[in-house]
């Protein structure tokens, strides 16, 4: 019996690109969403984009729909750069007075990133927490003798 010799493909090799990754801060209120992708030491701007720059309207700023248009602009400018993963850090307003829980951009936001071919590595939420250091404003009620 002939053995059969392993025919070559057609196709030539894929070249390995080497991984780029960056960091893609994402602020997310209940009014805007703001996407800021940076390097991996945060120094340097690669892309940004919000919201407010792809609506017409005040009132879809906030939007989900408004937040994925913005990360696909955002996820173009960095494939500009050659970067092909990002660790997503996500903010909401929080302190001692705004919410702590990211507005309803977030998540649009972070599908649409991956949706674009970005590889996602680590997803963590970097939202101010007041410890009790700042007193709360309209806190006095009733009357004062």
């Amino acid at each position: 019996m002939e053995q059969k010799k392993p025919t070559p493909s057609k196709q030539a090799p894929k070249k390995q690109r080497p991984e780029r990754w960056a960091i893609a801060h994402i602020y997310s209120s209940y009014n805007n969403t703001i996407i800021h992708i940076t390097d991996l030491t945060g120094s340097e701007t690669l892309a940004k984009s919000s919201g407010g720059a792809v609506v017409k309207t005040h009132r879809l700023e906030g939007s989900p729909t408004a937040a994925m248009t913005a990360a696909k602009l955002a996820s173009e400018g960095a494939k500009e750069h050659g970067i092909t993963g990002l660790q997503i850090r996500i903010r909401a307003p929080g302190g001692h007075e705004g919410p702590h829980s990211p507005g309803p951009g977030a998540q649009a936001a972070v599908r649409a990133l991956s949706r674009m071919g970005m590889r996602i590595g680590t997803i963590s939420d970097i939202t101010t927490i007041a410890h009790g250091g700042c007193r709360k404003s309209h806190f006095r009620r009733g009357r004062r003798v």
